[in-house]
């Protein structure tokens, strides 16, 4: 019997056009022996505009949520962890793709080390014009100690070190943490704290994730940085991670500091 990843993807009817790029990342990806994925995509409400672009591949499950009425992708991610069989839960956004060899990669770290409780990688924006940039100031290739991300984030304007949509996490972790911040943007740097305050993690200096920028993206949008409702968001999800650190909660898998960070 194969181990399984299960591939996350909360989709909106602007950016369904994009899943067939991300499935093909994803067809392309290698597996050690013994391992397989499956992809669950879980529209953000229920329209007709995400089916028609769903592939058409036995290890895809589609799934939507309720009638005409969007309760963002962070709510649409914890829904699909309804389907999660696997052992890991991967991030994919339905508007970027997988760089070569990104699961297999991530898979070895944390199957090397189980007192690692999730990994990231390198992240490149794909601009419109098919070009890619960098971003600035990654990490050393490697384990990052708990707490790490957090101190950074809070020095740099709240931007973090490690790219959250390129996720690997341990399933239990993810569920024992509730999923994804119920949110109405930020979730999912909600996630990546408060994963970095119960646990060590890894960064990948390899590229493992095409970020995509285009006009419809919810980044990109005027509302994401509204700046009343970004400080609220900013200010719960450091509360959240800091409660979580003074805990001194860890995954009771033996391997993982039992201390939190001085």
């Amino acid at each position: 019997m194969h181990r399984r990843i299960v591939i996350v993807t909360a989709v909106h009817g602007p950016s369904a056009r994009y899943l067939p790029e991300a499935h093909a990342s994803l067809s392309a990806q290698e597996l050690p022996d013994g391992w397989d994925w499956r992809w669950v995509i879980q529209e953000d409400g229920r329209t007709h505009a995400v089916r028609p672009h769903v592939p058409d591949d036995p290890r895809v499950v589609f799934r939507q949520g309720r009638h005409d009425r969007q309760a963002g992708p962070g709510v649409a991610r914890t829904m699909a962890l309804s389907h999660a069989d696997g052992e890991y839960v991967k991030v994919l956004d339905a508007d970027d793709r997988l760089a070569p060899g990104t699961l297999a990669r991530d898979l070895a770290a944390l199957e090397a080390d189980p007192g690692l409780g999730w990994a990231t990688s390198r992240a490149l924006d794909l601009l419109p014009d098919g070009s890619t940039a960098g971003f600035p100031g990654d990490p050393a290739h490697g384990p990052i100690e708990r707490g790490a991300v957090l101190d950074f984030w809070r020095a740099n304007g709240y931007r973090s070190q490690v790219h959250p949509a390129t996720l690997l996490v341990r399933r239990d972790l993810l569920l024992a943490l509730g999923g994804w911040m119920a949110l109405p943007a930020s979730e999912d740097t909600g996630l990546l704290l408060a994963l970095n305050c119960v646990s060590r993690g890894w960064f990948s200096g390899e590229v493992g994730l095409l970020y995509r920028k285009w006009e419809g993206q919810v980044t990109g949008q005027a509302s994401h940085v509204d700046p009343v409702e970004r400080e609220a968001r900013m200010a719960v999800v450091e509360a959240r991670a800091r409660a979580l650190a003074s805990f001194g909660w860890h995954p009771p898998d033996g391997s993982a500091d039992a201390h939190p960070r001085a």
